[in-house]
């Protein structure tokens, strides 16, 4: 689709359009290696060349930051081998966007995606220590014991995890739902550990990033970050 040639270079973070006019004016400005003065040009943004000064030029991509209500039964990837759905499947934007970390298949809750890498590397660096809580539905019940196993790290098969907290919330007749705050993000980290202990997982979801909290978000749709969301993963 055809477009302004100074409307095109304000899209692409060059200058405001009445600049980029002057800039077409004076001459700075080349579409196909061929210098334009022209106002009224039109350009083919997936076809045509433009430069500026020299320099090539792109329209900016417009940073996204999404939360999802990811359901049991999606995977978190952008495209699975075994054809399994997908949480792209239930987040359609224009922009291609990629999940910050992974949910297992049989886990659900907040899962964050975007398309701006210097926030995804900040979230997923290990030195960041970010606080992830869980709710979880365990077999069985726990003791003074296993709760200071989980505060001290437990040994998950070659690997010894961080201190995390697990504090309980209600007592069934069989079972226990527990909330569980870690800052790692291995394999099936929350299921191993609770294996470890004795009580397995029955069912497991995020409620919490960081700051970001899935409240308010009903199974399997997504909502925009706030841009104190953004602003608080943007200085981490």
């Amino acid at each position: 689709m055809e477009e302004r040639l100074q409307k095109y270079m304000a899209h692409c973070g060059v200058a405001s359009r009445r600049k980029c006019e002057e800039l077409i004016l004076d001459g700075k400005v080349k579409v196909n290696n061929q210098i334009v003065k022209e106002l009224g040009t039109k350009v083919n943004p997936s076809m045509d060349k433009v430069e500026v000064d020299g320099v090539l030029i792109k329209p900016e991509e417009r940073k996204i930051y999404i939360a999802l209500n990811k359901p049991v039964g999606y995977v978190t990837t952008v495209k699975d081998e075994k054809n399994r759905k997908t949480v792209l499947d239930l987040v359609k934007v224009e922009e291609r966007i990629y999940p910050i970390g992974r949910l297992d298949y049989n886990t659900s809750g907040l899962l964050l995606l975007t398309n701006d890498g210097e926030v995804y590397n900040k979230v997923i660096h290990p030195r960041q220590s970010i606080n992830k809580v869980y709710i979880a539905l365990i077999k069985g019940h726990l003791t003074d014991k296993k709760i200071e196993l989980f505060s001290k790290g437990i040994d998950i098969g070659g690997y010894i995890t961080a201190p995390a907290k697990i504090r309980i919330l209600k007592k069934f007749e069989n079972s226990s739902e527990v909330e569980i705050t870690i800052h790692e993000g291995k394999n099936r980290q929350i299921r191993r550990m609770c294996e470890k202990i004795g009580n397995p997982v029955i069912q497991l979801k995020r409620i919490k990033i960081g700051d970001i909290k899935l409240e308010g978000l009903a199974i399997g749709k997504w909502r925009y970050l706030s841009e104190k969301e953004i602003k608080y993963l943007k200085n981490l």
